[in-house]
């Protein structure tokens, strides 16, 4: 505090005032502390008289999932929180929204409370603003989605093939109408899943120019939305591959509420709650979320045991489940 004190100019009381969103500051000032903290890297400990022990640890770990509403990243955290667990560490956990902005209070969250590793998922374009985390030796380890700008562990699912696979199934059914309903495009795993999608269709020699690919759902009531407009073209597609798990729900309302569920072939990616009690049953390529967590928390205490090997990225890979949706022959029209 001192350091920062010093650049901005100010007084450490000053300083201390900023952090701690106390009042009577002005604007300017606390500019002028935000800036000098950023230049020397500084974040503030929130319990430094009571959270440290002798090693320097605070037996706690940071956990940025997507949402924790979605059933993915619940398993991830169960896993994470089941790891930890084991070695007396405490989990914070965060939800992403997928939002840049909440990615990076999240992260300066749990950085201020000196957590002793880190597992993300992310969102932002680049995760560059954790190189100096990452300098410091704090273990961050990145789930779902790889990190942009810096080099660190990553622990993912096959994507590119587990799309590829879906799509495949549905193609050596006969099925040429085939629509992709996709989550945002800024989203790295979601290019990956389309990318399957698209270079599929290629290899079957199905042209990609005439594929209705629907992109930027996040939830279930626009993917029934985008589902429910698809069949209002005069050739509604016979297959869809839903490329979320969310997206997967909101077109299973749709295809039910215009009653073409047994008629319109479905495979998802990631797998839905009750999919195998519906009639048919929902077929996924499912992802392992539970072995995902578990591989990334183990990840972060072997760096904090001493593990100086360089950044390792793990592929967990899919597995398709068929139920009956992604079984339906393609409808015959006249």
């Amino acid at each position: 505090m001192r350091q920062v004190a010093a650049l901005a100019g100010v007084g450490v009381k000053t300083v201390s005032r900023v952090i701690n969103n106390e009042p009577n500051v002005s604007a300017a000032t606390i500019a002028k502390v935000i800036a000098a903290a950023r230049t020397l890297d500084y974040e503030p400990d929130l319990h430094a008289g009571n959270l440290r022990r002798a090693d320097g640890r605070t037996r706690t770990l940071g956990l940025l999932v997507s949402s924790v509403d979605n059933p993915f990243a619940g398993a991830v955290h169960r896993a994470v929180e089941d790891v930890a667990l084991e070695r007396g560490v405490s989990v914070f956990a965060s939800s992403l929204d997928d939002d840049p902005d909440r990615e990076q209070a999240a992260v300066s969250a749990f950085l201020r409370r000196r957590v002793d590793g880190l597992i993300l998922t992310t969102v932002s374009e680049s995760q560059a603003y954790l190189a100096p985390e990452l300098r410091r030796g704090t273990p961050v380890v990145f789930v779902d989605r790889e990190p942009a700008g810096i080099t660190s562990d990553a622990v993912v699912s096959d994507n590119y093939d587990g799309a590829a696979l879906a799509t495949r199934h549905l193609l050596e059914r006969e099925h040429r109408r085939v629509a992709y309903l996709g989550d945002k495009a800024n989203i790295r795993t979601a290019r990956e899943r389309r990318q399957g999608f698209l270079d599929e269709l290629g290899r079957f020699g199905v042209a990609t120019r005439d594929v209705p690919v629907v992109e930027g759902l996040h939830d279930a009531e626009t993917a029934r939305l985008a589902t429910l407009a698809l069949f209002d073209s005069p050739t509604p597609p016979t297959a869809i591959f839903s490329s979320q798990n969310l997206v997967t729900i909101g077109v299973i309302h749709a295809l039910r509420e215009l009653d073409r569920h047994r008629d319109t072939a479905l495979v998802g990616f990631d797998d839905v709650p009750l999919a195998d009690l519906l009639e048919p049953g929902i077929t996924v390529v499912a992802q392992n979320p539970q072995q995902i967590g578990r591989v990334a928390a183990e990840r972060v205490f072997a760096r904090l045991d001493g593990d100086n090997s360089p950044a390792a990225r793990t592929i967990i890979p899919t597995r398709l489940i068929e139920r009956g949706s992604g079984e339906i022959a393609p409808r015959q029209e006249g």
